[in-house]
Formats: C-alpha cells, structure tokens, sequence
C-alpha cells in the first residue's frame, strides 16, 4: 500500500524490529492525527480551522497537533492575533513518503486506524467536489471501478502498475508546478486516487448483504410497530 502522508526525520531511530523511523510510527498511530498531518501537507493551517474542517473538539485537535510538533513532523509557521488571542498556523515539514515496504514494516496495530483515515479523507474530498460542482466539471475527467479475480501474479502485476502510476502522477504535478511558477498561472486543483485492495469473495458479501438486508428489514418493522 502506498500511502501519501508525508513527515520529516530528522535523527532517525529506527526500531529493531520494525525498521520504520518509531517517531513517524507513534506520529502515525492516532487517525486523527493522520487526517491532520494530511492537511498540513497540502497547506497551512491553525488548530482553529483544522477542528472545524475535521468537526472534533479544539482542545483534541489542539493536543494531536502538540504531539506532531514534538515528533517534528509539523512546524510552526506564523502567528496571527485573534478576538484577543494569538492563533498558531502550522505546516508538514516535508514530505517523506511511505513506501510499499515501509508499510509493510509498520505494527499491525495501526494499519486499520492508518486506512481509515485516509478513506474518510478521500470520500469527503469525493462529496466535496461533486456537492461544490468541481466534480463533472470537465468532461475529461476519469472515475472507474474495476473489480475482477487474479492469481498472485496478476496481484503482483496489479500493484506494480499502480506504484508506476503514482510515480508518474508526481511527476506530471512536479512539471506543473515548475511551469506555473514561471508563468504565474492560477493551477487547477487535481485529484488522483489510487486504490488496489483485496475484495470479499462472493459468498462472504452475499451473507453480509443477506445480513444487512434482514437488520434493515427489523428496524422498519419495529419503527411500524412503534407508530
């Protein structure tokens, strides 16, 4: 799994036995703190607007955001006075990248909160486009679904394309940047998701899907019995 969420390493110490910098792990080990670090990635920000965008508490965003200074994957950029207070905006300090190997590296403990996360993240910013009407702006746009059986070395071939993919994306936003910078040219905000996971087998999502339906199917007869 790649995973786009990014952090500097200074001082690395790397674990016996996972192999992976511990600082980044522990950074990495709330998902919210993984929904912050994101944001910061991509702009900058206070602990103000990171609990409105993300709807949790200031004094819990507040703390996450402590905790990513201390690991040293945030800093503090500038400071703005505020209804007679100083607000503080902060902004990943790099990006470093987790690769396929490093994921497999990191404790099993964190990978589901880590996946979690990044879903949320990529299905608001899927609402937020389609409800701000950025979605089907362009009829170029690319959206596919592609479920279909492999052996393991169609996986294999399946994950490497992805990983080639994504390189290749970089690259093609590293050469916009360069080329708006030299025109001054207002950039168009592009999405590109890539995912490759292992799907339920058939008879698996028939029961969960026989199962929901009967949930679905108490809950309106109790709400009948109700009214």
């Amino acid at each position: 799994m790649a995973t786009k969420t990014r952090t500097k390493t200074k001082g690395k110490k790397k674990g016996k036995n996972t192999g992976v910098d511990q600082r980044l792990v522990k950074a990495l080990a709330h998902p919210l703190r993984v929904e912050i670090l994101t944001i910061l990635n991509e702009r900058m920000a206070s602990p103000n607007e990171l609990s409105k965008e993300l709807e949790e508490g200031l004094s819990q965003v507040s703390y996450h955001v402590k905790v990513l200074k201390d690991f040293e994957c945030i800093e503090m950029v500038k400071t703005e006075p505020r209804r007679g207070a100083v607000e503080h905006y902060y902004r990943a300090t790099a990006r470093a990248f987790l690769s396929d190997s490093d994921w497999k590296k990191l404790p099993d403990s964190i990978k589901p909160g880590m996946s979690a996360a990044f879903v949320k993240m990529l299905i608001n910013d899927v609402i937020s486009a389609m409800t701000g009407g950025s979605f089907d702006a362009r009829e170029d746009r690319h959206v596919s679904w592609t479920p279909g059986l492999v052996d393991e070395q169609g996986w294999d071939e399946s994950v490497d394309l992805l990983g080639g993919t994504l390189k290749a994306i970089m690259k093609i936003y590293d050469g916009s940047a360069r080329r708006l910078a030299k025109s001054g040219e207002v950039g168009i905000p592009a999405t590109a998701i890539l995912m490759g996971f292992e799907g339920l087998q058939p008879e698996t999502k028939s029961k969960k899907g026989a199962a929901k339906g009967a949930k679905k199917r108490k809950a309106k007869k109790a709400a009948k019995k109700k009214a």
